[in-house]
């Protein structure tokens, strides 16, 4: 690969086992992680659905929110709307996929995964604003952000890959990520105040250009999606890598992950 964006397929990772991987370029020379299931479903399923819970809410939450939502039910009330959860398909495959992704790239890398950002969205049915994940490599030379962006298609097409890389080209063009801020701020409200000094010390290092910013792409999908991402990608960006992984029925896959999830509240 061209420039290593991320490291070796974490083998020794739930994602590992679960998944083969193949690196390539793209017709466009762009570098390319082809992931694909090797027979270990339920491996993959099975993490995905926890972390799927670890990114929608925290565990003291989800407690607090279960008293809630049981007080609920006792009266015979509805509880859809104390769910820490999506009910909108659209937004369950997306978040899904925003999952994955996340959670691939933090397991690829040295770089860190600061916030949960699905945490903070104040309505669950539908997508958060700014970057879908920032991973940060602070202890780095220079310090380098990771700037992803996800998409889930059932049956991928070219406008998904084209939608993916528009999203990370309108990033690179506003310099700086948008959510940075918004990461830095919450890691203060955690009382986590270095790890959230170190975040905001990015806007000094981008300043005097000590700071390096890397785009990941990700594409989920059937089958055919590994061709969708070969054909397709363009060289806007210097600095980025595409992922694609296909799986046989990803709608049922995205189906079971939350309705366990909906099943232990």
């Amino acid at each position: 690969m061209s420039k290593q964006i991320i490291e070796k397929h974490p083998i020794g990772h739930a994602y590992g086992v679960s998944l083969s991987s193949a690196d390539r370029l793209t017709a466009s020379d762009i570098p390319h992680r082809i992931l694909s299931e090797n027979g270990n479903r339920n491996i993959f399923v099975d993490f995905t659905v926890n972390a799927l819970k670890e990114h929608h809410i925290s565990s003291s939450d989800l407690i607090r929110r279960k008293k809630a939502i049981d007080t609920l039910r006792i009266n015979g009330l509805d509880i859809s709307g104390l769910s820490p959860y999506p009910t909108s398909y659209t937004t369950k495959r997306g978040n899904f996929a925003e999952v994955v992704m996340a959670e691939y790239v933090n397991a690829s890398t040295p770089a860190e995964l600061p916030i949960y950002r699905l945490r903070y969205n104040p309505n669950t049915n539908q997508s958060m604003k700014g970057d879908d994940i920032l991973l940060f490599d602070l202890d780095s030379d220079p310090a380098r952000i990771i700037v992803c962006e996800s998409k889930f298609r059932s049956t991928p097409n070219k406008k998904a890959v084209t939608e993916i890389l528009d999203g990370l080209v309108r990033s690179h063009k506003g310099m700086l990520p948008v959510s940075l801020m918004f990461v830095s701020e919450r890691l203060y409200e955690q009382g986590k105040n270095e790890l959230g000094e170190k975040v905001l010390k990015c806007t000094e290092l981008f300043a005097l250009d000590k700071l390096d910013i890397d785009y990941v792409g990700f594409l989920l999908g059937d089958g055919s999606t590994s061709a969708h991402i070969d054909r397709s990608t363009t060289t806007e960006l210097h600095s980025l890598l595409m992922i694609s992984l296909g799986v046989d029925s990803p709608a049922d896959m995205v189906d079971e992950a939350f309705g366990r999830l909906e099943a232990d509240l």
